[in-house]
């Protein structure tokens, strides 16, 4: 499906249209994109309205934590990109998207590309490597040396909620490579972006 999708970092300028993307739910089950922020002993003890006050209070600080994708003007999607360390549950010591030397969590240059979000309506129509392309030429413009992703290999439909983490094979075809497998299903991946 050819859709023209147009990318912007998400700003305080932008968040009304954050805000109207994640709708009345927050995204998935009112996570407000803030799994990969907060530990889970926090952000399970808070508010809907809480984690929606987080993310706004992240947005607002900058730089920006990850771009919107816009449809004739319209919020559409998003992707969480940025360097490892403002996304610290991604680095941590327990989880499957550790770095693979633990100074990494702290470079700068090495960002994650963490979660993806899409309306319900344009889930299955195969836009998931447009986000990622634009995502890729998001860290790239920024000065980032390595994007690191930590994907699911399969999911029973391609509308899945799992699917927040992106596909591998959409981390394959953009040309990132398998650096670490902790976990069947759940590859650590890594495009070096000066290659």
């Amino acid at each position: 499906m050819d859709i023209d999708l147009r990318f912007e970092p998400v700003t305080t300028e932008r968040w009304g249209d954050f805000e109207k993307l994640f709708g009345p739910q927050g995204a998935f089950y009112n996570c407000w994109c803030v799994a990969l922020r907060l530990p889970h002993a926090v952000r399970t003890k808070m508010q809907p309205s809480e984690r929606k006050a987080h993310m706004q209070s992240r947005i607002a600080a900058g730089p920006p934590p990850g771009i919107l994708y816009y449809v004739e003007g319209e919020p559409v999607a998003w992707v969480q990109i940025g360097p490892r360390h403002d996304v610290p549950q991604f680095n941590s010591p327990r989880t499957v998207s550790r770095p693979l030397e633990e100074s990494d969590a702290h470079d700068p240059s090495i960002w994650a590309v963490s979660c993806f979000f899409l309306l319900p309506k344009l889930r299955g129509k195969g836009l998931s490597r447009k986000l990622l392309g634009g995502a890729i030429d998001y860290a790239r413009s920024q000065g980032a040396r390595l994007l690191e992703a930590c994907p699911i290999d399969h999911v029973k439909q391609s509308k899945s909620v799992t699917l927040c983490i992106g596909s591998t094979a959409i981390f394959d075809t953009a040309g990132f490579e398998m650096i670490a497998r902790r976990k069947d299903g759940r590859p650590l991946m890594r495009l070096d972006l000066h290659a």
